[in-house]
C-alpha cells in the first residue's frame, strides 16, 4: 500500500491510534504507527478523514520541540 498525505485514516494499516491523556473531548489529534516506521496523524473528530504522514525523524523533532516549549505560544 502506498501511504501518502491525505489517505483516509481508516484505510491505513494502523493497529492502534493513540491520543494524549491531556486531550479534551472533541479537541484532539491521534497518532498511529505505520509498518514502515512512519507516523500517521488524524483528527479524532473525523477518524475516517484524511491523515497526514510524517517520517519518524519529523515526529521526533516535533516532540523534542514540544517538550522544550518551542510551541507554547500556540497554546495561548
Amino acid at each position: 500500500m502506498h501511504m501518502r498525505n491525505g489517505t483516509p485514516a481508516n484505510e491505513l494499516p494502523v493497529d492502534r491510534w493513540v491520543k494524549s491523556r491531556f486531550s479534551t473531548a472533541g479537541h484532539c489529534v491521534e497518532l498511529g504507527k505505520l509498518p514502515d516506521g512512519s507516523v500517521a496523524v488524524r483528527n479524532s473528530r473525523d477518524p475516517h478523514g484524511p491523515a497526514l504522514i510524517y517520517t519518524r525523524a519529523e515526529i521526533e523533532a516535533f516532540l523534542r520541540g514540544a517538550a522544550a516549549g518551542e510551541f507554547d505560544a500556540f497554546a495561548r
